[in-house]
Formats: structure tokens, C-alpha cells, sequence
């Protein structure tokens, strides 16, 4: 049998794993293990224990416990709460004012927290509440949550970008600082449609009445304190690190310290609280270190039987795409299967495959974990099975329906859409930054 037929068998069968419902790394683990052990003999049982060791020994891994750790502790600690209220007063007065000011207590959380389901779980309980009762649409507020919330995998300290620098062999740190632009460039974006829009149908997101404006100018400066203390733990965590003061994982460790300590000065640090973000945090580290595992350990049996080279061979010679059209044909590959998969499904099955390919391209693969990060987003929002569809009915009152949940994400995915063609055509937007000021971590 050619290697060529191997590597399709490998991957055919790893597809059909997950199809049992079983768990992403045990499904890709176990067919990158018997491969080996198959392809190579009883040495070939020694290549999980090497990915282990390989994962073990990863100095950076120790950021993401860290800042799992500070993205629940801060969840929990109220700092959303109070940072609301101040959008609420400052940009209530706009049409779609309070669903501007939601994509902004969305940016600060996401800088502060790196996960998507944290993100939704504060606009859901916070700010969409509040939207409803002052009459904006449902169908454009459910948008707007779910939108907002994507960008916690792609603004620093980002988790997802995190898992792919691992197994791309990537900064972590520089993937993070190449996140920061075009964070804000989607960000701006939904800002832009949501002022547009509802300019056009003010019904859609009616202003504040001006006696619940109307405050002394000093009582408005009062409310923005709520920010300092989102400030301070972003500038100790990330401003310390860019400025090559701490390193990656020391800025971790201050992050993490400073999320407790915000925690303490709200009053909220319990022993309740501790064990809850402690079995959190435990949790989901446990998840990502066992799908890096198995994915070192496939990518490690993909390497070996040089399957990278033969489809390059196959895209290049053969059919003579040329590197942009297999580039976008990636891209659309990941469209589609994030329609059934989580964002972490899709890294494992296509890194041993995708990121050795277009380094080989003469791609940057900073920006194209860059790429990649942003179609998780759109994943997570397109049906039948994204994930911010599911958390957003669990947590939407029954007046939104799983119909207006759908209805609602169609203007925000197409938006991103543009901004990863945007990113796609101007590579600088998400590469110039970390060249700028990026320092070795």
C-alpha cells in the first residue's frame, strides 16, 4: 500500500471515529498510535509516550492553565457588572448606543479572558436583559451577543491561538499581539452595522430618553472607574510583556495573580468561588492537553509518511493551483467543517496537514493562525451545530427563538467574512505589530 493511501486511510478513519461520538483526542490519538504501531512495530508504541514528553517539556503550556485560571476568576468577580453601567450612561444617548457599548464591554472581557463561553455567558446575563427591556430588536441584539463574544478567541490572551501555537511550533506570544488589529478591525466593523442600522430603523436599537441620561458630568467621570481595574490587570498582564519586562509565562502568572486580587478587592473571593474556578480551570486544562497530545502524536505519524509532500505534489504539480487558490480552498475547507465541529476538532484533524503546507507555500503562519482563529468565529456561529447558537438559547429568555437565533447571525458572519478578506488581502493588518514590537518570551 503507498504511503499516499495510508495517509487517506489514517485520516478516513479518524473521521469516522468522531462520527461514534467519541472524544475528539481519544479519536485521534487512537488511530495515530495504531498507525505507528502498525507502520512500524512494537517502536512505534514509544510515539505517544514521545508526544507526551514533548508536551511535558513545553515551557509555554504552563500559560494555559494561567490564564484559563484568570479568564473564570474575572467571570466571576463582577468587573462586567460595573463596566455595563458606564457604557449604559456614556453611549445610551446613540441610536444602538447600548449595542455599541455591548461590543465594547465585549473587547474589554476578551482582553481580559481569552474564551469565547465566558464571553457569552456575561452578555447573555447582563447586557441582554437590559437590551430587551429597553426595546431593542431581538433578532439584532442576539447578533450582537454572539458576535461579541467570538472575539475572545481572537483578541490576546487568547486560548485558541494558544493551542495553535503549540502545535504549529508558534510564539504564543506573537500570535497574540498579531490578534490585537484585527480584533479591533471586526470589532470596529459590527460597531459601523450596528450605527448604520439602526440610523436607517431607529425601532431597532432606540436611544436612552434623556432623564436617565441626564447626570452631572462628574457623576458620569465616577462611572468610569469601573474601567481602571480592567485596565490595570490588561496593562500588568499584556503591557509588562510587550514592553519585554516578563516574560510569556510570567505575564501569564501576573494575570492570573491580578484576576484574584480583583476578585479580593470586589469582595467576591469565597471559598464557594475558589473551588468553582479551580474545577473550572482544572477542566478545561486537562481538554487542551490531551487534544495536543494526540495531535503531536498524529501529526508525528503524518510527518513520517511524508503526506504533506505528496499533497503538495498532488495541489501544485498535478492540478497547478496556485498557492492563493489552495490558501482560500483551505479556508472554505474550514467554513464547512466548522458547521459540525468545534473550533479545536478542526485545529487537530487539519494541523498536520494545513500548517505544514502553507509554511511550505511560503505563507506566514503567524497570519494564518491568524486566519485560521477568525473562521473558528464564524464556526462558532453558523449552523446546524456552532456553539454560540446552543449557549445563546440555553441562556436567551423564550421570547427569542432558536429561529431568531439563526435569523440573527447572518449580517454578523457575513461581516466577518469581509474582515477575513480584508485580512486575507492586507496581511500587514495582522503581521506588522508583532514585527514591530513583539519580544522573544
Amino acid at each position: 500500500m503507498s504511503y499516499e493511501m495510508i495517509a487517506l486511510l489514517m485520516f478516513s478513519s479518524m473521521m469516522m471515529s468522531m462520527l461514534t461520538g467519541q472524544r475528539v483526542f481519544a479519536a485521534i490519538g487512537f488511530v495515530g498510535v495504531v498507525a505507528a504501531a502498525v507502520l512500524w512495530g512494537n517502536g512505534g508504541f514509544e510515539l505517544g509516550f514521545s508526544a507526551g514528553m514533548k508536551l511535558m517539556k513545553w515551557y509555554p503550556l504552563l500559560t494555559l492553565p494561567l490564564f484559563i485560571f484568570m479568564g473564570y476568576m474575572l467571570s466571576e468577580s463582577g468587573i462586567a457588572e460595573d463596566l455595563y453601567k458606564a457604557f449604559h450612561v456614556w453611549m445610551g444617548g446613540l441610536p444602538g448606543g447600548l449595542a455599541v457599548g455591548t461590543i465594547g464591554l465585549m473587547v474589554v472581557i476578551s482582553a481580559m479572558n481569552g474564551l469565547s463561553v465566558a464571553g457569552m455567558a456575561i452578555g447573555a446575563t447582563i447586557a441582554l436583559p437590559e437590551l430587551l427591556k429597553r426595546g431593542y430588536d431581538k433578532i439584532m441584539v442576539s447578533g450582537v451577543i454572539q458576535a461579541g463574544s467570538s472575539l475572545g478567541i481572537l483578541v490576546p490572551p487568547s486560548v485558541v491561538l494558544v493551542l495553535y501555537g503549540m502545535i504549529a511550533r508558534q510564539p504564543v506570544g506573537k500570535l497574540w499581539i498579531a490578534g490585537v488589529f484585527p480584533g479591533l478591525l471586526l470589532a470596529f466593523l459590527f460597531v459601523v452595522y450596528i450605527v448604520i442600522r439602526c440610523k436607517i430603523n431607529p425601532s431597532l436599537g432606540p436611544a436612552l430618553p434623556k432623564e436617565e441620561r441626564n447626570m452631572p458630568l462628574v457623576e458620569k467621570l465616577k462611572l468610569l472607574r469601573a474601567g481602571i481595574l480592567p485596565f490595570v490587570i490588561f496593562f500588568l498582564m499584556m503591557g509588562l510583556f510587550v514592553m519585554g519586562v516578563t516574560s510569556l509565562v510570567e505575564s501569564s502568572a501576573v494575570g492570573a495573580l491580578s484576576a484574584l486580587a480583583a476578585a479580593a478587592i470586589k469582595g467576591r473571593l469565597n471559598w464557594a468561588m475558589w473551588n468553582r474556578v479551580l474545577e473550572q480551570t482544572l477542566g478545561i486544562s486537562c481538554m487542551f492537553m490531551w487534544i495536543i497530545l494526540a495531535a503531536l502524536c498524529f501529526g508525528a505519524v503524518f510527518d513520517g509518511l511524508g503526506a504533506v509532500k505528496a499533497i503538495e505534489h498532488l495541489l501544485v504539480d498535478e492540478l497547478g493551483m496556485s498557492p492563493w487558490q489552495i490558501l482560500i480552498m483551505m479556508q472554505i475547507s474550514y467554513l464547512i467543517m466548522g458547521t459540525f465541529l468545534d473550533d479545536t476538532a478542526m485545529l487537530v484533524i487539519v494541523a498536520p496537514l494545513y500548517i505544514p503546507l502553507v509554511g511550505k507555500l511560503g505563507f506566514d503562519l503567524i497570519w494564518y493562525g491568524v486566519l485560521y482563529t477568525i473562521t473558528c468565529q464564524v464556526a462558532y456561529m453558523t449552523p446546524p451545530f456552532g456553539y454560540n447558537l446552543f449557549l445563546m438559547r440555553a441562556m436567551a429568555p423564550p421570547e427569542i427563538t432558536l429561529v431568531d437565533i439563526y435569523r440573527s447571525i447572518v449580517p454578523f458572519v457575513a461581516i466577518m467574512l469581509v474582515g477575513l478578506a480584508i485580512i486575507m488581502a492586507f496581511p500587514e493588518i495582522a503581521t506588522w505589530l508583532p514585527a514591530h514590537v513583539y519580544v522573544k518570551g
